[in-house]
């Protein structure tokens, strides 16, 4: 059994050490994985992003908490659910769906049985420790799904829109959906999309030729390339494609073969 965490808190204030604090009182044999604290603040799709990209990783059994939550205190709710092999613990705001959309999801509720929170009145600004903590401990100790709270319907779980994946007579066209602190612009593409063996990929009015390598173009020459993430990305070498080519967060782009000289 493991945990992970995944968040929009930082490492600079306390918020993270008080979620183990509490896993640590509720269940202090269990490890806990930072995924990552770094998520931009309040980015929800960024966090959908990490999450679904670090799922396949983890064992069967594993308890993942995220927590980017800037509905908190509000009617959004608070939710757990059980995949065909882990556990999601936060926010029902879409940080989930890349994950329920792909995998069999065996069951939902909502986290609103007092007797699994850490106080019967939980604080409005941080469930992540009066709430999510607790019932991520909780689930790791072995208690069932459903003793934490009502079940839900899986299609009333909030899904984040991410336009989908279309073909076209300009190629395949998706949109960036990432973008990590190295600046790669990650889109929506997935590897299995790319099926010529000299392809590009159009942002703008930018052509940037597919390749294997950061370091297959000189240093400061952008590349697109498939990421160990499985998706197109788009890259500049020993630089940020991100600021060099001002790209952002749901720019389309299109991926198309191209014929060698």
């Amino acid at each position: 059994m493991i945990m992970t965490l995944l968040t929009d808190f930082g490492t600079q204030d306390v918020y993270v050490g008080v979620m183990k604090g509490v896993i640590a009182s509720l269940c202090p044999t269990v490890p806990v994985v930072d995924l990552s604290h770094h998520i931009p603040p309040q980015d929800v799709a960024a966090a959908r992003f990490a999450l679904l990209s670090a799922y396949p990783y983890f064992p069967v059994g594993t308890v993942h908490g995220a927590v980017v939550d800037p509905g908190v205190g509000t009617t959004r709710r608070a939710i757990a659910v059980q995949t065909d092999r882990a556990f999601l613990v936060g926010p029902d705001n879409g940080l989930f769906s890349g994950i329920i959309d792909t995998v069999p999801i065996l069951g939902a509720v909502a986290l609103t049985q007092p007797a699994y929170w850490r106080v019967p009145n939980p604080s409005q600004t941080f469930h992540g420790r009066d709430i999510f903590a607790p019932a991520m401990a909780h689930l790791a100790n072995g208690v069932p799904l459903h003793r934490l709270g009502p079940s839900i319907p899986i299609q009333s779980l909030v899904r984040l829109e991410i336009p989908p994946v279309r073909i076209t007579d300009q190629g395949i066209q998706g949109v960036i959906q990432y973008c990590d602190r190295f600046g790669n612009a990650i889109t929506t593409i997935p590897a299995t999309a790319v099926t010529a063996d000299a392809w590009q990929v159009v942002v703008g009015d930018l052509a940037l030729e597919g390749t294997t390598a950061y370091g297959a173009v000189p240093p400061r020459q952008p590349l697109a390339l498939i990421g160990s993430h499985g998706y197109v990305e788009l890259a500049v070498n020993q630089g940020s494609a991100q600021r060099q080519l001002h790209l952002r967060v749901g720019d389309a782009i299109a991926l198309r073969p191209t014929v060698r000289p």
